[in-house]
């Protein structure tokens, strides 16, 4: 773990807002969902997108599912702080969920990726950024081989992606390395300040 967040000088509050970016196959959803499950309080933002769900995925829950028109209209609204296209499909992060659960003192993560990151850090200059990065990039690169859900086309893809995608953590305020989901986790609360501070009363959070 490299880097750590401003704040106040005792060092108890939360982090009012982090952006946790990293390459695809890091194990971005896997940390996030241990994270979520250990600390309660946090609020994990829900991104809006215009595919169609998958198995199992929840609306207002997995992701916030629009179709074309009405993620036109959010744009046209001001209503992203970040948003872009994969593929056939439109993703975005809203911007009044964010900003309620900050000026209330919640601690917000948002889980995007580096185009994401980016944007938000434009828009939201305070916004403290942690690159989630794997152990080796033979180890990312056998986790994305090894998925077997894409065909060699997807993988080559997904690899220039990733090479793209790691040369910029130095863009980010703080590093941690996904040697285990437990290690990780323990790292962003640590990091994130999560764990709290007992003896002090949460003061007013940082202007988004």
């Amino acid at each position: 773990m490299t880097g750590s967040p401003k704040g106040d000088a005792a060092g108890c509050r939360p982090v009012p807002l982090t952006v946790l970016s990293g390459p695809s196959g890091v194990g971005k959803g896997t940390v996030v969902a241990e994270l979520s499950r250990r600390v309660p309080r946090l609020w994990v933002s829900v991104s809006v997108t215009t595919r169609a769900p998958r198995p199992g995925e929840i609306d207002g829950r997995t992701y916030r599912f629009v179709d074309d028109t009405e993620f036109a209209r959010m744009v046209a609204a001001g209503e992203f702080l970040e948003y872009a296209r994969y593929g056939e499909h439109w993703y975005g992060t809203p911007r009044r969920p964010v900003e309620e659960r900050v000026a209330a003192g919640i601690p917000v993560l948002l889980e995007i990726d580096l185009q994401g990151a980016r944007q938000v850090r434009a828009a939201l200059p305070d916004a403290f950024a942690v690159f989630l990065a794997p152990p080796s990039w033979a180890e990312l690169r056998r986790r994305l081989i090894g998925r077997g859900t894409e065909d060699d086309a997807d993988v080559r893809a997904r690899l220039k992606r990733a090479e793209v995608e790691m040369a910029a953590a130095g863009e980010f305020d703080a590093v941690v390395v996904n040697t285990s989901v437990e290690q990780a986790c323990q790292e962003l609360i640590t990091l994130l300040r999560l764990d709290g501070c007992p003896h002090e009363q949460p003061g007013p959070p940082s202007a988004p």
